[in-house]
């Protein structure tokens, strides 16, 4: 058999942020971020979806193991950020401005290394119920 399933696996954390250029003036952080430049910065409940696509082990049936994937994604992504401010508590966004793009990218960079090369990862990112980011993004 040599059908790609795709299989998902959502897990969500909670972290503060402030969107901002440091080579900008304040006024222009202020037009291009708006409320995110708060300097005293601002939270999100983050919900994160993961989309491991490949096809079923002839021996286990599975893509990959749900449990394993989860147990992944909380020592990598949630011990990491979960109740953080990302800019002052975290190494990834202490250069890097901490957009929900920049957010999936770097979660994908973090989970790439443990899949298994055969297989396709994408992470979408929620950063509200009506705003999220894919990475990579669909053709």
């Amino acid at each position: 058999m040599n059908n790609k399933v795709a299989v998902y696996r959502h897990e969500h954390f909670n972290a503060a942020h402030r969107l901002y250029n440091p080579e900008w003036t304040m006024e222009r952080n202020d037009e291009v971020f708006g409320k995110c430049n708060n300097p005293s910065f601002h939270g999100h409940n983050y919900e994160l979806v993961v989309k491991v696509v490949g096809v079923p082990d002839a021996q286990t049936g599975y893509v990959v193991d749900l449990k394993w994937l989860s147990d992944l994604i909380k020592r990598e992504v949630h011990a990491r950020f979960d109740h953080k401010n990302l800019n002052l508590d975290t190494s990834e966004f202490k250069q890097l401005n901490p957009t929900a793009e920049n957010i999936a990218i770097v979660i994908f960079n973090l989970l790439r290394p443990y899949i298994d090369s055969d297989k396709d990862l994408q992470v979408r990112l929620y950063e509200t119920p009506r705003n999220f980011v894919e990475y990579p993004a669909a053709p």
